[in-house]
């Protein structure tokens, strides 16, 4: 039928792009989710405007998958990352943006120091 075409055509498409994306190192995926990059440089708020326009947020990982997905970029473009965390009120505890509990966090030894080698 009609629908079904549509929508093997549209996954078909999606698919292609897809593959442009991942052969660019722009996208990769944990899970169900998709982590993407422009590979630009920018300061956190800009960041942050960016996956919102992009119909997106902010990378936050909840799992060690989540996490290496990140790093592929980090390394990939040889880079920083901003996350989707932020200190709490509590000095030394952090958070989501949203404000709820960290449940998953692999910080280096002695971190989150606030010197960027968290």
């Amino acid at each position: 039928n009609d629908i079904g075409d549509i929508n093997q055509q549209l996954e078909h498409r999606i698919a292609r792009l897809e593959g442009v994306l991942r052969l660019q190192k722009t996208i990769t995926e944990s899970g169900r989710k998709i982590f993407a990059t422009n590979g630009k440089k920018a300061d956190f708020n800009t960041t942050l405007q960016t996956c919102k326009e992009a119909g997106g947020s902010i990378a936050a990982p909840r799992n060690p998958g989540e996490n290496e997905a990140i790093q592929y970029f980090v390394k990939t473009f040889n880079t920083y990352a901003y996350l989707g965390i932020k200190q709490s009120f509590i000095p030394g505890r952090f958070q989501f943006l949203d404000g709820t509990e960290l449940s998953y966090t692999n910080w280096y030894l002695n971190e989150p120091s606030g010197k960027g080698e968290e």
